[in-house]
């Protein structure tokens, strides 16, 4: 079975390692010109680094990462509201957690790929998709190709999704009224002392540090904003320091010593829950499928759920697409929909501008049972996995 996918991100990549596996016939195909990471970094919690072990990849992730031990939330004035053991969420779940550049997470998924013999073709924009017969699909590029396909991948994303305007009818991304600035920060000394998530709650402002080692973290701010508004680089430090500057240490320290390369500005969208992911013989998956605010901390995880899945009902259900499809998509929708709805209460709460219903939220945080919450976490994460919780 011939299957093409439209997108080199970790749900196209993933999806690609896991079908060549099963023996199928997989070809990818990319808009940008190289490999895009338009993030800073990743945790992959245990749903996660159970798929990437069953994709053969897990011992190089491992290389490259780090072991988170807590989530802490911490006010702007450096106040302690409670931390969330993730050893706890790790014990329930049987695997471990791992936070990890987003570059090298795609780096060692795409080396997997090229070990497989598949290579990804770069600089294909899609221009439209089709039906060449009842029993394959078409897709047209800008660079004049045309390919036919027994199963047709959409992986091509939140933002301009052809995938999704195929099978949807509009591709529309929801702004969420606030913005992040993402970064990288390395350094030559010692600064952090213990690797962990560490988010620093403001009004209608937040700061979150994941660290990978003593030397190394990744990093997000975050501000309401109603607007969308121009991207500068050269201005993307004085706008962080102007909302930060007072915030807890190291948060200042890394906005000066992240590279102002290293520095992305990303106006933040999700999509709202459809219950159809395909059409004739198309499915749409991660982004393209059910695109997350970063308040889920489960993006790249139910990415890689969906690579998971998909490759094992696809190998059931080869002389029967449609059976295919109907199944991932029970599967998959309500456990993806609760995260994209239960992100957007997040968000809401974190960027909520009102001084009086910060206080509340945070002394609501300080008399929180974390332990409950962990497991509830690991039970959620959990749904339709093979795992412990």
């Amino acid at each position: 079975m011939k299957v093409a996918i439209l997108g080199g991100g970790v749900a196209g990549v993933s999806s690609a390692i896991a079908l060549k596996q099963k023996g199928f016939d997989v070809s990818i195909y990319e808009r940008h010109q190289f490999a895009s990471n338009i993030g800073a970094g990743i945790v992959l919690w245990p749903n996660a680094t159970y798929v990437l072990q069953q994709l053969g990849v897990l011992s190089e992730i491992e290389a490259v990462s780090g072991h988170p031990a807590r989530m802490r939330r911490v006010t702007s004035a450096n106040e302690e509201l409670g931390a969330i053991n993730i050893e706890t969420i790790n014990s329930h779940m049987g695997h471990s957690s791992l936070s990890i550049l987003r570059s090298d997470l795609q780096n060692i998924l795409i080396s997997k790929l090229e070990s497989l013999g598949i290579s990804i073709h770069y600089n294909h924009s899609v221009t439209g998709i089709g039906t060449k017969n009842p029993s394959q699909a078409e897709v047209h590029f800008q660079n004049g190709l045309k390919i036919t396909a027994d199963v047709l991948i959409g992986a091509d994303g939140r933002m301009a999704s052809h995938s999704r305007l195929f099978v949807h009818r509009d591709n529309t991304p929801v702004y969420q009224d606030f913005i992040n600035w993402v970064g990288v920060f390395q350094s030559k000394e010692e600064i952090f002392k213990e690797i962990a998530v560490s988010d620093f709650w403001g009004v209608g402002e937040r700061f979150g540090i994941v660290t990978i080692t003593k030397h190394k973290a990744y990093w997000a701010g975050g501000i309401q904003s109603a607007d969308i508004g121009p991207k500068n680089q050269a201005k993307y430090k004085s706008e962080l320091s102007s909302i930060f500057s007072d915030w807890p240490q190291p948060i200042q320290m890394m906005i000066d010593h992240t590279p102002v390369e290293r520095i992305n500005k990303i106006y933040v969208h999700d999509h709202d829950p459809i219950q159809t992911w395909h059409r004739n013989n198309l499915i749409v998956i991660g982004d393209a499928a059910h695109a997350s605010l970063p308040t889920s901390g489960q993006g790249a995880c139910q990415a890689l759920e969906d690579a998971w899945h998909l490759a094992n009902i696809l190998n059931d259900n080869q002389h029967d697409l449609q059976k295919a499809f109907v199944k991932f998509t029970n599967i998959r929708f309500k456990k993806t929909s609760g995260m994209v709805m239960a992100a957007r209460s997040f968000a809401s709460s974190l960027f909520n501008r009102d001084e009086k219903f910060c206080q509340e939220r945070n002394e609501n945080n300080k008399k929180t049972d974390f332990s409950k919450v962990a497991t509830s976490i690991a039970e959620g994460w959990s749904q339709h996995l093979p795992l412990n919780a």
